[in-house]
């Protein structure tokens, strides 16, 4: 079954805001990255207590908890990491929500990241066995620059590691950002994949654009996922406006033309949604 959800930050810093332009639009859950200007991680107890209850009486879920751990360099420290890592975990327990998005650190410019292998491993091995203590599963995100920016790797990577708490989030416009071919990353990936990030990019613009508009190839994509039993959510992430290394922008009037294309790819597939 797909279940629509959206990085709602995409729309507005304002959760008051966000949930009520995702409800015009028919989406009930949010891919949890930032609210107030905060990242998720850095909220206060007292801003989650509040959104928590905005969520609950809007009757909305979380997709996931959308963390940016993995998002610094392989060499950089890991143990201030770790107490990152702790609270996104502790976070998931406290929005009965026990799935993170994570990623697979920055490789230094130059470097090749075969020669981080071994270091990216044990970190994300030493994540997924402390997520799997927690009932947690983590939703690894393929990105430009990071050590799982190519299929190959991300493959290597989720076969090093071998848990059932380390799973993939496919981002087909990552992968045409890198020069990734859609159809091997696809071919090799699909049994791995539990997450589905709705992200098109257009290499002949060289700009994010509406879901179907790009080289993503996302319709085919969402036929053979369903075709072959996918069942779980996919994320409207448009970075419409906006496309950087932390943070994207859609805003309330583009993000209709991202939601709108999404369904009208789900209904010409006959594929149904919540």
């Amino acid at each position: 079954m797909i279940r629509l959800s959206a990085f709602a930050d995409e729309i507005s810093q304002d959760p008051k805001e966000q949930i009520e332009v995702l409800t015009r639009h028919g989406v009930k859950n949010i891919e949890f990255r930032a609210i107030h200007g905060a990242n998720v991680l850095d909220l206060s107890e007292e801003q989650h207590q509040e959104f928590r209850s905005r969520l609950r009486d809007a009757g909305f879920g979380l997709s996931a908890i959308g963390s940016p751990i993995g998002k610094i360099r392989i060499t950089d420290p890991f143990d201030e990491h770790l107490g990152r890592f702790a609270r996104a975990l502790d976070l998931a327990d406290f929005h009965e929500c026990p799935r993170i998005r994570v990623f697979s650190f920055y490789m230094p410019p130059g470097d090749d990241p075969a020669d981080h292998r071994s270091a990216v491993v044990d970190r994300m091995a030493e994540l997924a066995a402390l997520a799997h203590d927690r009932g947690v599963v983590l939703f690894l995100e393929n990105e430009k620059g990071i050590y799982g920016d190519h299929a190959d790797r991300v493959q290597d990577l989720l076969a090093a590691v071998d848990s059932p708490a380390l799973t993939h989030a496919f981002d087909p416009a990552n992968y045409v950002e890198v020069g990734q071919s859609i159809d091997d990353a696809w071919t090799l990936l699909r049994p791995r994949v539990a997450h589905f990030h709705v992200k098109d990019y257009s290499e002949a613009q060289h700009r994010n654009v509406p879901a179907g508009e790009g080289d993503g190839q996302i319709p085919r994509l969402l036929e053979d996922a369903v075709r072959t039993g996918y069942d779980g959510f996919v994320v409207l992430e448009p970075h419409l406006i906006v496309a950087e290394l932390s943070y994207g922008f859609t805003g309330p009037e583009r993000f209709a033309d991202a939601a709108n294309a999404l369904k009208r790819i789900l209904d010409e597939k006959s594929i149904a949604f919540a």
